[in-house]
């Protein structure tokens, strides 16, 4: 039986159990999204179908949902007409709440989403020339208080559940246009199942580089990625995943073996003075044990890079000793490794400024001339805070009614 947590109902004095991997929700119904196919076979026989009749709506409906992305069970045409009340009035097909979708300047794109029971977090669509990445959220504020990120000056509410997290990526698809088009005959043979039309850039890629730290949201996280990589589901690619941590050292090695996606790592200094300042988690796991634990990583190579994070501080982080200190530890700890260069993206309150784009290609140079890859990230999404670093929902300083009265000024043009 799956683990339970309680969850309020309105109206009712005693909490009643949930599944800790379905969204609550105050109606009753059970969210689809976020679940495997054989928990959803299992919810079906628990609602009543016979044992083949659930195995069967289950591979269907799974289809539905994670290949097809459909929001309605009529939408499901190889489903009985009979049948589909029935799932209606049991689940339902959930999406992240919309609350605010902006557009900056150089196409990147922003979604301030809110969860079933209120709590607002953010996703980032980035579309480049030979790629789309979106920028997924595990949690809703965060504990890790890294002072270069406005992210961290949120407190966690809540970890995002799987359905909440892989709900992200299904949104962006139906943002993008990016589900199969075409009628459901013949599952397999269908020639239109592999088109795929966008109003922008194909979204081919993911990182857990959102809001919170994936590694403190194991189990969620994992089993929203592994939706995304089923074969029958989204079908993405594990190579084109990657996490980012701060440096959630115990759970690395379990990531690597449980979810085996790419690892980059919020590395941003390289001595313990400086990091336990700006990434304060240095201080329960040190470089070195946060570099070995790197070192065995499991499918780490030269074809299968971990990327280190480094944020460009003026007069912090960025001189030509700290340069050659990371490069001196990537030899050290023998680290199939490449570096992304960060312009700090500033915000009101910050502490600190960004390194002078001069100071910044010279940090850059150096590494490259050691033979590591040091590219400098180009910042994106700026005019609508969005870039690294930047996540944290515009919507404390506003109220809703100031969002409301924004979005039929929206309407009215």
């Amino acid at each position: 039986m799956a683990d339970t947590a309680l969850m309020p109902i309105p109206g009712q004095v005693d909490p009643v159990p949930v599944a800790r991997d379905i969204t609550p929700r105050a109606d009753g119904r059970i969210d689809l999204i976020g679940l495997p196919k054989e928990r959803i076979r299992t919810l079906f026989e628990e609602a009543g179908l016979e044992p083949k009749q659930a195995k069967l709506r289950a591979k269907q409906v799974f289809h539905w949902l994670y290949h097809r992305g459909v929001t309605a069970f009529d939408a499901m045409t190889d489903i009985a007409k009979t049948m589909r009340p029935w799932l209606e009035e049991r689940f339902v097909i959930g999406r992240p709440e919309v609350v605010e979708a902006q557009h900056s300047v150089d196409g990147t794109r922003k979604w301030l989403l809110r969860t079933a029971d209120g709590h607002d977090f953010e996703m980032v669509f980035i579309p480049d020339a030979d790629r789309g990445t979106l920028c997924v959220s595990s949690q809703v504020g965060c504990t890790l208080n890294c002072r270069f990120c406005h992210t961290g000056t949120m407190k966690l509410v809540r970890n995002l559940t799987p359905g909440e997290i892989v709900g992200q990526v299904m949104l962006a698809r139906d943002a993008l246009g990016e589900w199969p088009k075409g009628s459901m005959a013949g599952l397999e043979d269908d020639e239109d199942s592999a088109h795929y039309t966008a109003d922008g850039r194909l979204l081919t890629n993911i990182v857990m580089m959102g809001m919170g730290e994936p590694l403190y949201n194991f189990d969620n996280v994992r089993d929203a990625l592994r939706l995304v990589m089923d074969g029958d589901g989204l079908a993405l690619s594990k190579r084109r995943i990657t996490l980012s941590t701060s440096g959630v050292v115990p759970m690395m090695e379990k990531c690597g073996e449980e979810i085996g996606v790419n690892l980059a790592v919020s590395l941003h200094a390289v001595t313990k003075e400086i990091r336990d300042e700006i990434v304060p988690i240095n201080k329960k796991y040190g470089i070195e044990e946060l570099l070995s634990a790197c070192a065995a990583y499991p499918g780490a190579s030269n074809a299968r890079r971990i990327t280190f994070e480094y944020v460009m501080l003026k007069d912090k982080n960025d001189t030509d000793e700290h340069a050659r200190e990371l490069v001196r530890l990537i030899r050290e700890y023998k680290l199939p490794a490449k570096v992304n260069l960060i312009p700090f993206n500033p915000w009101p309150g910050a502490v600190y400024e960004c390194s002078t784009p001069e100071r910044i290609r010279r940090f850059s140079d150096i590494v490259f001339e050691a033979g590591i890859s040091a590219p400098v990230r180009t910042p994106r999404g700026r005019d609508i805070d969005a870039a690294c670093g930047q996540l944290k929902t515009a919507a404390e300083k506003k109220s809703r009614a100031e969002r409301d009265r924004e979005a039929a000024a929206t309407v009215a043009e």
